[in-house]
């Protein structure tokens, strides 16, 4: 057995025991293991292309299902979201804008990038995939620091912290039953996969913000489609500025005359809407004052550039229009 071409030493018994766990933990869940598999055909043929690309190995693809089980939306406790985990700080320093309107660490394309990125400059810290994927989990500095104490960089004798010894094995166990489904007791077709994503990409250049719903009625399709499309999206607005949007596949021939005529009709409809000043009085809070004025509270939020954990304070001047 070998992880990105790395021999793994299942001679040794604490290693052999430490993969048995992890592949007995994953086939006790095998309802999470089918979810894998099936989500594979939507996700692997961009990462594998990716790492291809890049001349990386392929095994790689196995820590994003490590990492995340190819879910966008999924967090941990750390800060760490998306596809491949990124904590905040990682993920700006590899390129993607992570802010309150847009977090790129659920975009499949962009958060792979830069989890080879990376992984490049990890494997260059440590001449190895495998302790390049155990920094990927414990972050570099900790793991230097492991190697500089013990006196070895074999990741299979080091002694770290139980997440990443168990993390190697993890992403193996992955790789071993992934790679051979009726051993495991797996009989899936290529047919039960989900189907890889089929899109058209625009760009879009906005002088002011837009509704997705816009985009979505722009492109024949459901509010929904488009989130599910972009989950790096946040809430339900685009900013001012230029974007690159999916949207379903064959949409794109009449997206730009639909989208300029249906966006002009919104700004005209904003500047003819009555624009009340609202001077925050003690013990209001900004449900209540959008209730009051019966708009939603996303468009109050957007019109004064708050978010929803913002705070308010009497004397504060809020816009409504109506």
């Amino acid at each position: 057995m070998d992880f990105c071409g790395e021999e793994v030493p299942l001679g040794d018994p604490d290693v052999r025991e430490r993969l048995e766990k992890q592949i007995l933990l994953a086939l006790w869940n095998r309802a999470q293991v089918i979810l894998w598999i099936k989500r594979s055909g939507r996700y692997m043929p961009y990462i594998e292309k990716m790492l291809r690309q890049h001349g990386l190995p392929d095994d790689l693809k196995y820590v994003a299902i490590a990492e995340s089980a190819l879910l966008p939306h999924i967090g941990s406790s750390a800060g760490a979201m998306g596809y491949w985990q990124f904590i905040k700080s990682t993920g700006q320093r590899y390129g993607l804008r992570i802010d309150r309107y847009v977090d790129e660490r659920r975009n499949i394309f962009k958060s792979t990038e830069a989890a080879i990125a990376y992984l490049k400059k990890l494997y260059k810290d440590f001449n190895s995939w495998t302790l390049a994927a155990a920094a990927y989990n414990m972050g570099e500095r900790g793991l230097q620091n492991a190697i500089d104490e013990q006196k070895t960089a074999d990741y299979y004798h080091l002694y770290l912290p139980l997440e990443t010894q168990n993390y190697i094995p993890k992403i193996l166990a992955i790789k071993m039953i992934l790679s051979d489904l009726p051993a495991y007791g797996f009989h899936i077709s290529r047919g039960d996969l989900y189907s890889p994503l089929q899109f058209d990409r625009v760009e879009i250049d906005l002088p002011d913000s837009a509704h997705l719903q816009l985009v979505a009625e722009a492109s024949g399709t459901y509010f929904k489609t488009i989130k599910d499309l972009n989950p790096e999206i946040r809430g339900s607005y685009l900013t001012r500025g230029k974007h690159a949007v999916l949207i379903p596949e064959g949409a794109a021939k009449t997206f730009a005359a639909r989208f300029k005529k249906l966006f002009e009709g919104s700004l005209a409809r904003k500047e003819d809407a009555e624009k009340i000043i609202h001077v925050v009085k003690p013990g209001e809070y900004l449900s209540g004052i959008a209730e009051k004025y019966r708009v939603p509270l996303s468009a109050l939020l957007r019109w004064n550039n708050l978010k929803m954990d913002s705070q308010i304070h009497p004397g504060n001047r809020l816009i409504i229009l109506k």
